[in-house]
């Protein structure tokens, strides 16, 4: 028998949370992201789930030749460009569009013969000082991209640090607005802003293209919930107890002793740890949901194994089903107790997990 850990993937959750991008952003076109295995959720599972989407970006270019090649059409944009040029002749030959933010890029551009036009999606740096031109070289780079005979249509696109915020004290999306509008004025062409946290929280900022990510697969990097946005969970984590333990007052429980117990207590050990993507340094107090009772992570996690509180599930036995996140357990609530973000989590699910889908 395997382990009882389980990864249980929801394409139709995936349909639905694209509807709500459809909804917050009519006019807008929607290019669905899935880099990162599609957030682990599998390439061929995004494709699936996002078929309805009018493109699909990602960075990996293996992947995006594999999304070729299981039959996907339509748009696919390297959202991080090139690295070589060996990419640009793959870009050309599968017709890719390609983001360009560096002049190193510029000048590959311009000295590579490829065997077909692309489109490019000039990136602006306008604030977050990540990708992109600065506001200043912009329209010169523009020019310069403008010039190159094998370029047919010019992008603009520039990406916000705080868009999961209705506002922010350094660096504001309406700053970031104005920065980019500045810089682009006047060069034509569609306009690429908004990634989730634009999307839900301003919606009004919604161009000609928007890049949903996170929200698409039910977690969001907003303030509100994802069910106060209407986004469906895509990735549930589950396992079982595998084994309990009574321990007295003053035993602890696992690695460095960090948690020490203040009554008795039954403890719960769970087939989970950091080999599986479970976040090692999650804390005590970490809730986790038991035969479909919200309790919490006590001591270190360990490679294959954490242990949680049973006092709240008193009927708890060996076999109780744990849910680690998803379905009854928001993974932002897991995160925001972990210290870390729901696309960490869904990213780093480790291959050994089976996965399953409903």
């Amino acid at each position: 028998m395997p382990r009882p850990l389980l990864a249980t993937i929801d394409i139709e959750a995936m349909r639905c949370n694209l509807a709500v991008v459809r909804a917050y952003t009519p006019h807008a076109k929607i290019w669905a992201v899935v880099k990162a295995n599609a957030y682990g959720h599998g390439l061929m599972r995004g494709l699936r789930g996002f078929e309805v989407a009018d493109g699909l970006g990602l960075v990996e270019f293996d992947g995006a030749v594999r999304l070729r090649e299981m039959g996907w059409t339509k748009p696919i944009l390297m959202l991080e460009g090139f690295y070589d040029p060996s990419d640009l002749v793959t870009a050309a030959q599968y017709q890719f569009d390609i983001s360009v933010h560096c002049a190193e890029q510029v000048e590959m551009l311009e000295k590579i013969p490829l065997s077909s036009s692309m489109n490019i999606h000039l990136q602006m740096n306008s604030g977050m000082n990540r990708l992109g031109f600065s506001v200043d070289s912009y329209r010169l780079m523009h020019q310069r991209v403008r010039a190159i005979p094998t370029v047919r249509t010019i992008t603009l696109m520039t990406h916000f640090s705080n868009a999961d915020r209705m506002k922010h004290s350094r660096l504001s999306v309406a700053e970031q607005t104005l920065c980019f509008q500045r810089g682009a004025d006047s060069l034509g062409g569609e306009v690429s802003l908004s990634n989730s946290g634009a999307i839900l929280l301003h919606p009004e900022l919604a161009t000609d293209w928007v890049r949903p990510g996170i929200m698409l697969y039910g977690a969001t990097p907003g303030t509100k919930t994802a069910q106060e946005f209407g986004l469906q969970p895509t990735m549930t984590l589950t396992s079982r107890v595998m084994a309990i333990q009574e321990i007295a007052v003053g035993d602890s429980v696992g690695y460095g002793s960090r948690f020490v117990a203040d009554k008795r207590m039954r403890i719960g050990v769970v087939a989970c740890g950091y080999a599986d993507g479970y976040p090692r340094h999650a804390p005590d107090g970490t809730p986790v949901v038991v035969d479909g009772i919200r309790t919490r992570l006590v001591g270190t996690v360990s490679m294959d194994m954490m242990a949680v509180d049973l006092t709240a599930v008193p009927a708890a036995h060996v076999g109780s089903g744990v849910t680690l996140w998803g379905i009854g357990l928001p993974i932002d609530d897991v995160a925001n107790a972990a210290g870390t973000i729901g696309y960490e989590l869904m990213c780093a699910l480790a291959a050994r997990v089976s996965v399953v889908e409903r």
